[in-house]
């Protein structure tokens, strides 16, 4: 589904991206590991379309990302839900109107179609008693349900999530990781999520790549990972102060 080849990317002559090859199978849920700054949202912007590489090939189902413009690109991005870290609702809409926003947007649907896939929505996420009320009426967790809600409203085939647990406490936060894996497990998508929750994201992705220093230095199932006897994954994953990566 998702191909990334010698991928490279810099930012006022700081490289972030240094040659990065990796690729997503279709249907597979992938989490991005790593260090902060080590090029993990910038890889996803890259693949969701929003940044151009300087070197280096994103195919994406055939199309090669740093080609295509316009209406084809449009039409590529249609098939994508993202799911921000801040969540990026609306405050003057209610949920029912944040989730009901890209089908009003994109497609010409009837208004009692729409009633029809909110509330399927609304029903997915446990959110049904929550459609009236504004943004800043709901909870942290809420808000990322709502969000997740709105990202496959229009039923997309690859969705993104950018560090979507920031700013929840650790119990909602693994709440909202299992409904990430139910979704999947539901609607079939291709998956990409940048997160810190290390080890709760390993349960519910195929498979985990970790990034170090703009590189991909391991891509695997997630028992690799905990059993991994790499200096580098073993000091990430277990929180270490001691060993080769050093804090900025």
């Amino acid at each position: 589904m998702i191909q990334i080849e010698d991928l490279h990317k810099s930012f006022d002559s700081h490289p972030v991206l240094r040659g990065l090859s990796c690729e997503v199978k279709k249907g597979e849920f992938l989490a991005l590991i790593g260090m902060s700054g080590s090029g993990k949202s910038v890889l996803l912007k890259h693949i969701a379309g929003m940044i151009r590489p300087d070197k280096g090939r994103i195919i994406l189902d055939g199309h090669d990302l740093a080609k295509i413009r316009g209406r084809e690109l449009e039409a590529l991005r249609k098939r994508f839900g993202v799911v921000f870290q801040q969540g990026a609702l609306f405050d003057s809409l209610t949920v029912y109107d944040n989730i009901a926003f890209p089908l009003r947007e994109k497609l010409k649907l009837r208004e009692s179609e729409i009633r029809e896939r909110v509330h399927r929505q609304l029903e997915a996420v446990s959110l049904k008693n929550a459609e009236d009320k504004y943004p800043a009426e709901i909870s942290g967790g809420m808000a990322k349900r709502t969000a997740l809600a709105r990202a496959l409203i229009t039923e997309p085939e690859i969705m993104f999530f950018d560090e979507p647990t920031t700013g929840l406490d650790p119990i909602i936060a693994n709440s909202i990781l299992k409904l990430f894996k139910s979704c999947h497990e539901r609607f079939g998508f291709t998956g990409i999520i940048v997160s810190h929750d290390i080890p709760e994201v390993f349960d519910i992705v195929d498979r985990v790549a970790m990034l170090h220093e703009g590189v991909l230095i391991k891509a695997a199932p997630p028992n690799e990972f905990r059993n991994s006897e790499d200096a580098l994954i073993r000091q990430f994953i277990t929180g270490s102060t001691e060993g080769p990566i050093q804090a900025n």
